[in-house]
């Protein structure tokens, strides 16, 4: 069986369940995420609901600190919680996919995550004392980016069976799930209902897409398309198979197996890292600064363009942190299709990934509340949306040049290995960044 003669996709029906679940593998930590408006007001103490908030020179500033401990320290564990799961299972997916089939990896993860959005949407109905609601809530991120990291390897090696094409689907998904997680909660916002209803809305539109995203999986078996390479794949693993069982042959028989197998390099995982460290260290700095202050950095930040009735002070953070930051971090991914600039021998990639860390400071002088030791120096609202532009942007831009280089840099035959090694490199920049954000976030 051959491309050439392979069906065609018939009104792109694989290209879009790909699409599907890519935006199913993302949106699940998004959504949390981008809720957290909702879930710091759960954590408040009933007697320091109201705040007293005075203005100077221009900034919004909270008389003193009135969030308890769990309040104030939401945004950091809950990053935490998220990335050490995430590094931990990426790790053990290649021991996961050869004892667990690839029905069950996917089809489970995402029943798993479809359970846990209903029961977070129904525990918006459930009255609960602070912490055993913030344990909770934690025991819940634990668990949708464990499946999630499952759930993200066993999509891509899904996808490895059909043509290369059909990879983009999944990023662009990915790319876009933090951007539909941000204009859900913006939409549940502008239905004008308390916090607690549109937190409500917010998490069953989560149930209806996650169900979606099953829906379609359990369609894909049926499409001739994706029956047509899965079969293909399946006769080159019997193929294997094959070339296995020619070692039980007579030497002479077995000899023409051995000269091409004698012919293939070894591969040295050690010898690939020391070729590609600059793009694994790379990406790895990327996200440690990224998750390092956002979302536990720059979601702290005030609005100081605060008019009576606006309503501006409760979309400041859902539009110019979430919605901005996935939108500017898609185009920044995007344009690595048409622009590959600095090239991946260049000194000034690793340079531009080092620059990122000026993002720290500039988003700590801005007007970040409540705050103890560090100024007000960017106190506008423009200031930080600009930041956030050039921040966001820079994210996926460089992020996707490493990824896209790393494995450039070694033999065809290495390639593979060293998109794994980059893909580890990843997930320990995401855990360090969680790591750091308690540090940033006491600084101010």
């Amino acid at each position: 069986m051959t491309a050439a003669s392979a069906p065609r996709d018939r009104y792109n029906a694989v290209w879009i369940i790909f699409f599907i679940l890519g935006l199913g593998t993302l949106l699940p930590w998004n959504f949390f995420m981008t809720a957290t408006m909702y879930f710091t007001q759960r954590l408040k103490d009933p007697q320091t609901h109201g705040e007293h908030n005075q203005t100077v020179n221009g900034s919004v500033v909270i008389e003193g600190d009135t969030r308890n401990v769990l309040e104030s320290k939401f945004n950091n564990v809950m990053t935490l919680c998220a990335m050490v799961p995430l590094l931990i299972f990426t790790c053990l997916n290649s021991f996961i996919h050869q004892r667990i089939p690839q029905k069950l990896r996917i089809s489970g993860s995402l029943s798993v995550i479809f359970v846990v959005f209903l029961i977070t949407a129904v525990l918006v109905k459930v009255e609960m004392e602070p912490l055993p609601f913030f344990a909770f809530t934690m025991i819940k991120i634990i668990c949708i980016n464990s499946f999630g990291a499952i759930l993200q390897g066993s999509l891509f090696g899904l996808a490895g069976m059909l043509p290369a094409s059909y990879t983009t689907p999944i990023m662009s998904g990915q790319g876009l799930a933090g951007a539909f997680a941000a204009f859900s909660m913006i939409c549940a916002l502008a239905s004008g209902s308390a916090l607690q209803d549109s937190a409500f809305g917010y998490f069953i539109i989560a149930c209806v897409v996650i169900l979606l995203a099953i829906v379609s999986y359990l369609a894909l078996p049926k499409m001739e398309f994706f029956q047509y390479f899965s079969e293909s794949s399946g006769s080159r693993s019997s193929a294997d198979q094959e070339n296995k069982m020619d070692l039980l042959k007579p030497e002479g028989q077995r000899e023409k197996s051995l000269t091409d197998e004698e012919s293939r390099p070894a591969v040295s995982v050690f010898g690939i890292f020391k070729q590609i460290w600059v793009m694994a260290l790379s990406v790895c700095f990327v996200f440690a600064v990224t998750i390092g202050i956002f979302p536990a950095v720059t979601v702290e930040v005030k609005t100081t363009v605060v008019e009576e009735g606006n309503g501006w002070d409760t979309y400041f953070i859902p539009v110019s942190c979430f919605l901005l930051f996935n939108m500017m971090d898609w185009v920044g991914r995007s344009l690595t299709a048409v622009c590959m600039w600095p090239g991946k021998d260049s000194i000034w990639l690793p340079v531009l990934v080092i620059a990122r860390l000026v993002f720290v400071p500039l988003f700590m002088l801005c007007n970040v509340q409540p705050r103890h030791y560090l100024p007000v120096v960017f106190a506008h609202d423009a200031w930080y949306i600009i930041f956030m532009i050039l921040f966001s942007f820079s994210n996926g831009y460089l992020a996707s040049l490493c990824m896209c280089f790393g494995p450039k840099k070694v033999s065809q035959h290495e390639a593979e290995t060293a998109g794994a090694i980059m893909a580890f490199f990843l997930s320990l920049g995401l855990a360090v960044g969680a790591a750091l954000s308690f540090g940033f976030r006491a600084m101010i």
